[in-house]
């Protein structure tokens, strides 16, 4: 996509809602420029690091939502937020992950952030979100702040550790030990030591059968 190019005709569409998405799975900011652009009033620009997301806004250009990766490329979770947050006080940023925690989300909405967006809320889900925000209120899924409450009391949840829940969420998310090991700031061979102390834990043999033990337990 030619970001130029695409901010210049979102500049000559005034009445749509502006979105910025800075991510850098190509799947999921494709999916939610579908989503998006497919309702009819948004115009979006997507990015695939935080730098480009905020040379874009440093140069000027208008946007009534930035949505960015809690761990894409240069964001250093919340440090890229307040930083985007700092280069305009009225700009709604928020922020969109498929691994933080409520903790997390709830320092980010602390901060200041337009929402927080797990990347399991459905297609509908996401667009109303996105139009919510972009409107000026602050969102958050209520199931997934009290998710963790649930978890806590979930029987398959007691046998793991905090990091071994978090490794499992990424394994049902089809994630890579690599990309896991990004998303929260381990070294690779640490995640494959959680993947393989998780799997004799709750009696996996392989990737698959775990996500299916952690689906079926309601675990996410």
């Amino acid at each position: 996509m030619n970001v130029q190019r695409d901010v210049q005709a979102m500049q000559k569409n005034s009445g749509a809602m502006r979105v910025l998405i800075a991510d850098d799975h190509d799947l999921l900011r494709d999916t939610l420029e579908v989503f998006l652009e497919g309702e009819g009033n948004f115009e979006t620009v997507t990015v695939a690091t935080f730098a480009e997301a905020e040379n874009l806004c440093l140069r000027g250009d208008r946007f009534d939502l930035v949505l960015l990766d809690y761990s894409m490329p240069g964001m250093n979770g919340l440090e890229g937020l307040k930083r985007m947050l700092d280069l305009n006080g009225e700009r709604r940023v928020a922020i969109i992950s498929g691994t933080a925690n409520r903790e997390i989300a709830e320092q980010a909405l602390a901060a200041g952030a337009a929402g927080f967006l797990p990347k399991t809320l459905s297609g509908k889900s996401l667009v109303n979100a996105v139009r919510f925000m972009a409107m000026g209120e602050q969102y958050a899924p209520l199931d997934f702040m009290r998710a963790e409450d649930e978890a806590a009391s979930n029987p398959l949840a007691e046998r793991l550790s905090r990091r071994e829940l978090e490794v499992l969420e990424g394994l049902t998310l089809g994630k890579s030990n690599k990309e896991i090991a990004r998303d929260l700031d381990l070294r690779e061979p640490t995640v494959k030591l959680h993947v393989k102390t998780l799997y004799r834990k709750i009696g996996a043999s392989n990737r698959t059968q775990a996500a299916m033990i952690a689906k079926e337990a309601g675990l996410f």
